[in-house]
């Protein structure tokens, strides 16, 4: 299916800057990139789901953030649903050749109708992959099946999970996998402790316990190895970071650690942006070191905004999801965001299911600027087809505003992923 590049969002500079000799040099060398992204699958299996957020600057692209639990598969276009379920199949296949009943996890405290719908889809997915799967809630006050209506006229049913032993079941129902789309924010519920079932994501990367700074060692580490494969500079895909721990934003306490580690951040970034002629301010973005959903995220343009933060602005950052406490963070390097949709900023989310991009959409917010976290409350979905550019460049077409740029996102996609594969093995390593 050819993609429609009207609906590619505006790149506002896209004339400047060394992001179209990214594109071009990626694809370029896009047999070398696939064969490395090949071998790596093998040392490293993927995450059965995941999603990133990347940000493009025209001058540099690079992830944000890395999911594991990813909501939102009821934004992809419909039109690639064939494409998510072969994915699921090939990548099924190859991880479980025996595998035929699988339970799928839920979010156990919410009732946002659009995670409802998300949970929909994949369950769609995986079960015209040719597996049996059923959803189940780890909700105590659930003792029976529960149908949730959704908004587009459907429904689904969820059920309490049992144990008996060491085995998880539902009624009638004895899965051969454990599939979670929990994120585990709260902790680790004894009930899936020491289980005799596989559990995927492995249970010490919820966000309980996952440290996003330590995602991005392995990030930065496989954007070094990446950047000998091509040559090139991986700072163009990879933001500074460095983290801080005993954290209180309430009481003010680290203070001495934000400060010193910003004002080592914006002496790093400034000298590159200095190598580059970037005419840009540099600005850092500080969030909780574990938990998504957007929340506990700041960002900063000078090391004094540190010192001068309101009630408001550090009760903001005092907790994350499930109020859970923030005493740890990452400072990473700010990367803007010069794509707009409809004259709104956006940014690009790119979905995998295993090592395959099987889609994406623009996470889009009209009441945000270029440096702001889009994440937030107001936010809007543009489904785009991310599979044919991702998957397929064209070294003889110049077209950096479609082809090049999608397949380039596909690549810096699949770096994040390989990280998370990392964080995935050396888990099970340390745990065996």
């Amino acid at each position: 299916m050819p993609m429609d590049f009207d609906q590619v969002p505006h790149l506002i500079t896209a004339d400047t800057g060394p992001l179209h000799y990214l594109e071009r040099h990626i694809v370029e060398n896009h047999l070398k990139i696939e064969g490395w992204l090949r071998e790596q699958w093998q040392q490293f299996p993927p995450p059965l789901h995941s999603s990133v957020d990347l940000r493009n600057a025209a001058f540099k692209l690079a992830p944000v953030d890395t999911n594991l639990f990813p909501a939102g598969f009821n934004n992809l276009n419909r039109d690639f649903i064939p494409l998510c379920i072969q994915a699921t199949q090939s990548t099924l296949q190859q991880r479980y050749p025996h595998l035929s009943k699988i339970l799928l996890v839920s979010e156990s405290h919410t009732r946002n109708p659009n995670y409802y719908l998300s949970l929909a889809t994949l369950h769609e997915i995986i079960s015209k992959a040719g597996y049996e799967v059923r959803i189940g809630t780890l909700r105590d006050v659930l003792t029976t099946a529960e149908t949730i209506a959704l908004e587009n006229g459907q429904s689904i049913v969820v059920e309490p999970i049992q144990r008996q032993n060491n085995t998880l079941h539902l009624e009638n129902f004895v899965p051969e996998l454990i599939w979670l789309n929990n994120d585990l924010a709260e902790g680790i519920p004894k009930i899936l402790e020491n289980l005799d079932q596989p559990v995927t994501p492995p249970l010490k990367l919820g966000w309980a316990h996952r440290y996003k700074s330590n995602h991005f060692k392995y990030y930065e580490a496989i954007c070094n190895e990446f950047s000998e494969l091509i040559q090139m500079d991986p700072w163009l895909i990879n933001p500074a970071f460095r983290h801080c721990g005993e954290i209180n934003f309430l009481k003010r306490e680290g203070t001495e650690c934000l400060t010193k580690n910003a004002d080592l951040l914006f002496k790093t970034i400034q000298r590159k942006y200095n190598e580059y002629r970037i005419d840009q301010k540099p600005f850092l973005v500080i969030k909780a070191d574990t938990g998504t959903y957007g929340m506990g995220v700041m960002t900063i343009q000078s090391t004094e905004e540190l010192l001068s933060l309101n009630r408001k602005q550090r009760t903001h950052m005092s907790h994350s999801k499930g109020r859970q406490a923030i005493n740890r963070v990452i400072m990473q390097e700010g990367v803007y965001t010069f794509e707009t949709w409809d004259q709104a900023i956006a940014e690009p989310v790119v979905y995998m299911l295993g090592a395959h991009v099987v889609g994406g959409f623009y996470r889009v917010h009209k009441n945000r600027g270029i440096t702001e976290n889009l994440n937030a409350p107001g936010m809007q979905f543009e489904p785009l087809a991310f599979a044919e550019p991702c998957n397929n460049p064209d070294p003889c077409c110049d077209t950096p505003s479609g082809t090049h740029r999608f397949y380039a996102y596909g690549v810096v996609a699949r770096l994040a992923l390989l990280a998370a594969a990392r964080e995935v093995y050396y888990s099970q390593e340390e745990h065996a």
